[in-house]
């Protein structure tokens, strides 16, 4: 069994291999997918994920978006720490 991910602002994170974050054409909304699983995604969800490669950490991803929306960064992580965690506890995030 995988031990559970605690997202932190250190936590680099990233779709697993089975998770697509797709932005669908026809019907004009960004959503993931996932094996026999689709989650609609709202405005503020789709900011965040945008920045998930793996690469960047939830900290920067904070940073980001706190100066795109000139918002508190301890207000904007507090949200992406959230919803991260959110989706990681549903197999959707890893790192």
């Amino acid at each position: 069994m995988k031990d559970i991910l605690k997202i932190n602002e250190s936590v680099k994170p990233k779709f697993p291999k089975h998770v697509r974050f797709r932005h669908n054409k026809a019907r004009d909304e960004w959503v993931i997918l996932a094996p026999e699983r689709l989650v609609k995604l709202d405005p503020v969800a789709v900011e965040i994920l945008k920045l998930v490669d793996g690469k960047v950490s939830v900290g920067e991803i904070s940073t980001d978006l706190s100066k795109k929306f000139n918002a508190p960064k301890e207000v904007i992580m507090k949200d992406v720490i959230e919803m991260l965690q959110e989706l990681s506890d549903k197999g959707f995030i890893e790192e």
